[in-house]
């Protein structure tokens, strides 16, 4: 811990339309997720993973590993379109994301149960951040992060929707969460080209974990092998811990 700083670093990204006007009914979800990262561990382990699979894969690290371009073969990943190098890529990728540590809190929000639920429901992003940066901040108490700040960096949208994600990010850290807390969390806004790593990561967790909420029985590697990284109780637990899903 240095100049009042924590140890820990949340980058946030999402999966899914946030929106409730219309609803899309092959992926009715919202997901925000939060990777905490220990800065040791992100510029020893995170970083330099990422970095010596760009260069291999592209022969240089100017890459930005977005989840919907690999998985639709666009963009500077059309050299997947063959069965055989997509397999390779995702399975060591799969394999980074598996190794490197981190720890993973998940909000889903279920947006079709949300309209039935409420006649005039909350906005799903604000509803899930809320939710997240409560868990978050559990989190960091629980590796004693305590008072010193952790700062949480959420890509950029859009001068509006950023100024209302600020708003709520501040109204939820002055104490409009459940416990009535001040949580010691400052927001970072990251550009949209920004080659982060830690954004890449939570880029690539979040429509694995929003597709084993809506179909459980089918196959889904990259999410078993984000079951163990999920924040939990004692009793090892993740379900309203690390994964929060609602209604």
């Amino acid at each position: 811990m240095t100049d009042g700083f924590s140890d820990y670093l949340v980058f946030v990204d999402e999966s899914g339309d946030h929106g409730l006007d219309t609803i899309d009914p092959g992926y009715p979800v919202f997901v925000l997720a939060f990777c905490v990262i220990n800065k040791a561990d992100y510029v020893g382990k995170i970083v330099p993973a990422l970095q010596h699979f760009k260069l291999k894969h592209f022969g240089h690290d100017n890459v930005i590993l977005h989840e919907r371009d690999i998985r639709k073969d666009v963009g500077g990943f059309a050299f997947l379109k063959t069965k055989e190098k997509k397999a390779a890529f995702l399975n060591e990728l799969t394999q980074i994301v598996a190794d490197v540590p981190f720890s993973l809190i998940c909000s889903v929000i279920r947006k079709e149960a949300l309209k039935q639920k409420y006649s005039n429901p909350d906005n799903p992003y604000h509803i899930a951040l809320g939710f997240g940066l409560e868990r978050v901040h559990y989190c960091l108490q629980g590796w004693g992060a305590g008072a010193a700040k952790t700062h949480v960096i959420v890509e950029r949208r859009g001068r509006r929707e950023d100024v209302e994600l600020e708003l709520e990010f501040r109204r939820v850290c002055d104490g409009g969460n459940y416990h009535g807390e001040k949580l010691p969390l400052e927001i970072v806004f990251a550009d949209k080209k920004a080659n982060l790593p830690g954004l890449q990561l939570a880029d690539l967790v979040a429509r694995p974990v929003g597709m084993s909420i809506l179909r459980p029985e089918q196959p889904n590697r990259a999410f078993e092998v984000l079951a163990g990284k999920f924040y939990t109780n004692q009793k090892g637990n993740r379900l309203g811990w690390g994964l929060k899903c609602f209604p």
